[in-house]
């Protein structure tokens, strides 16, 4: 697909395999195609890597967040589980909207929780309501311990963020799901793989080794989830569509 922007003209072009198409550039439909390509180019060129929140790395799309607090502040869980500390950035991000609701906790769990991610955590001011876990997401042992400090009757959203491939999440679905509660979600995140698998930094198996694949598969054989993206509280424009690293990953328990 070959997308000509004439800023004089106020035009967008598409040239898809023949197929020609003229946009108005200030239109949804331009707005739409140009941030697909600027969500590609900006993963490759490590945009998610600029970014921390209270002094700590975190490696999203700022609308990925924002719209990951709107369902926070909506389910209020009294659990929040992710898996992928990394720098500990989304542990601080998660436990500071807890803070700021006056309920809920993180568990995080990671295969390694570097020494000095770790130091940084547990200095942290959200250090209180932040517990980590290291070991794989999938070892029995470690999905024990998660599974144990939740207490029964408590509301529970589950973020999966480590080890992207898809029999990876396939697994992590499998140990996780029964923690989520009705209304909640599990979230099947980075399925911008699917995406990404021809830009410089991507992987030609990325086309099908993804989270979004993983997940689909997953609702198929279990009817008491549905792959739902979050409505926008709130919307004054034409769009409807998220610029986004997470596509299909919002798992509802319904």
């Amino acid at each position: 697909m070959k997308i000509t922007i004439d800023t004089e003209r106020k035009q967008l072009s598409v040239d898809d395999n023949g197929k020609q198409t003229a946009l108005d550039l200030y239109s949804d439909a331009a707005f739409e195609l140009i941030s697909d390509q600027w969500a590609k180019v900006g993963w490759n060129q490590k945009y998610v890597y600029s970014f921390s929140w209270m002094g700590r790395p975190i490696i999203q799309l700022p609308e990925d967040m924002i719209r990951t607090q709107e369902v926070i502040y909506r389910v209020k869980p009294d659990v929040i589980v992710e898996t992928g500390i990394a720098h500990g950035g989304s542990l601080i991000y998660y436990a500071s909207l807890c803070k700021a609701m006056d309920k809920g906790r993180v568990i995080g769990v990671d295969v390694e929780i570097r020494l000095h991610n770790r130091q940084a955590v547990e200095e942290h001011e959200m250090f209180d309501r932040i517990t980590m876990i290291e070991g794989s997401s999938v070892d029995p042992d470690i999905v024990s311990q998660v599974k144990g400090l939740v207490h029964a009757g408590e509301t529970v959203l589950v973020i999966l963020d480590s080890n992207h491939s898809k029999q990876h999440v396939a697994d992590e679905l499998e140990a996780y799901y029964d923690l989520v509660t009705e209304g909640s979600y599990i979230v099947a995140t980075d399925g911008s793989m699917k995406d990404l698998h021809d830009v410089p930094r991507g992987e030609a198996d990325w086309a099908w080794n993804h989270p979004t694949a993983a997940a689909e598969e997953f609702v198929a054989a279990h009817p008491e989830f549905v792959i739902e993206q979050p409505a926008w509280p709130f919307n004054e424009s034409g769009l409807s569509k998220n610029i986004t690293h997470w596509p299909g990953a919002w798992l509802r328990r319904i």
